[in-house]
């Protein structure tokens, strides 16, 4: 192709492909090899140090995909965030976080950093004042989430990145929820771009990893201490991550439709007492997600009215599954006050806003309409059990 700017599907299917240069493969074949050769060589490669042939072909694409100039691949999602920041952070140092974050980075942060002499603030909002008020002389970086785990909510990436610059200040990303397809962050000016590969780029529930695009200055120096950490992913992972983002376009957009039609339909029954969905034209943030998001992503999160219990809801269900993680093919569900943010403890869940019912979904591609049925069969076995126990 003579463009230089290819498309989503093209950029998943072919960018950082190994070619078979012996047998003619029409896949990137997997170098198992934790050896190489040191003389005559340009690059002297080993696994620990991020450029195996494998390990490069895939960091090659997730920057194609993030529109940044270089990419790295990880062990999982902390494993990138945690190099991330301690790349950019040291004692005395100060960082500045969203009110609303991953349960895992918020524990990173709160029972790590002061370990290492750094201090942090979190903002009371996501407005530009409260990250303004948040800044000290000492910061270094800003970190955020949008859309957020699990309220969906939706932060100003132009106006972070603007306000960081203006003081000379690194800015870090978890674009996870919404994924290359939906948002780039690099088109607003956020320096750093972090990804839980597991999520929407392995897509399948069988793979755990994490992902980091920059700069190249920016990616030398978060190098430079990630080959001393050793987070580092296998290389058969790494080609099923690869194989896997193929299909990520076409997956996303799937969940997108399937999301947001599921959203219109749940905010409508009166078994639901809220949904969070940046989709939706009720929710606070809608307009600035049009701004900048091209999908609304397959994440949404809702409450049940008060005499539904979330856990007996999600043991009725018969297709969904309630499960841990997110962004597979198909669709689970889970409470984040038992899982992704039990680590927060129940007053910082309240202060965030994450009931003890709120259940995040995480919309697959399978059919609409089935979906909504084990949604409907659920409640209905729920409320008749509810029913016989009043009885």
């Amino acid at each position: 192709m003579s463009k230089s700017h290819k498309g989503l599907n093209t950029i998943c299917t072919h960018t950082g492909e190994i070619k078979d240069e012996q047998f003619q493969g029409a896949v990137s074949p997997i170098y198992l090899s934790s050896s190489y050769a040191f003389m005559d060589v340009d690059v002297k490669r080993y696994p620990r140090y991020f450029n195996t042939p494998n390990q490069e072909g895939l960091s090659k694409k997730i920057a194609a995909l993030e529109k940044t100039e270089a990419g790295m691949i990880f062990g999982s999602g902390m494993a990138a965030v945690s190099t991330a920041l301690l790349a950019f952070l040291r004692s005395g140092d100060h960082v500045v976080l969203q009110e609303t974050l991953y349960g895992g980075t918020y524990n990173l942060v709160v029972e790590e950093f002061e370990k290492y002499g750094i201090t942090y603030s979190f903002t009371e909002d996501l407005s530009e004042a409260a990250f303004a008020k948040a800044i000290t002389p000492q910061t270094k970086v800003i970190y955020i989430e949008t859309p957020s785990n699990p309220l969906m909510k939706v932060t100003d990436m132009k106006m972070v990145a603007t306000l960081a610059k203006k003081h000379g200040i690194v800015t870090m990303i978890d674009n996870t929820f919404a994924s290359p397809v939906n948002q780039n962050p690099a088109d607003f000016g956020i320096d750093i771009i972090l990804h839980s590969a597991t999520k929407y780029m392995g897509g399948h529930s069988d793979i755990c990893a994490g992902a980091i695009a920059a700069s190249q200055e920016h990616m030398d120096r978060i190098w430079n201490l990630a080959k001393n950490l050793g987070g580092s992913l296998s290389d058969l992972t790494v080609w099923m991550l690869e194989r896997s983002m193929k299909t990520m376009a076409l997956r996303v957009k799937a969940q997108n439709r399937n999301a947001k039609k599921i959203a219109k339909w749940l905010d409508k029954k009166d078994e639901i007492s809220r949904v969070y969905y940046p989709g939706l034209k009720s929710h606070p943030d809608y307009k600035l997600a049009k701004e900048q998001m091209s999908g609304f992503g397959g994440m949404m999160s809702f409450e049940l009215v008060s005499h539904i219990d979330a856990e007996d809801f999600q043991k009725a269900l018969q297709l969904i599954k309630p499960s841990m993680s997110l962004a597979g093919v198909e669709s689970t569900m889970l409470c984040p006050a038992q899982t992704s943010h039990s680590l927060l403890g129940e007053e910082e869940r309240a202060k965030q806003g994450i009931a003890d019912g709120l259940i995040r979904f995480s919309v697959g591609i399978e059919e609409k309409a089935d979906l909504m049925e084990d949604i409907d069969q659920a409640l209905k076995a729920v409320l008749k059990k509810t029913v016989l126990v009043a009885d």
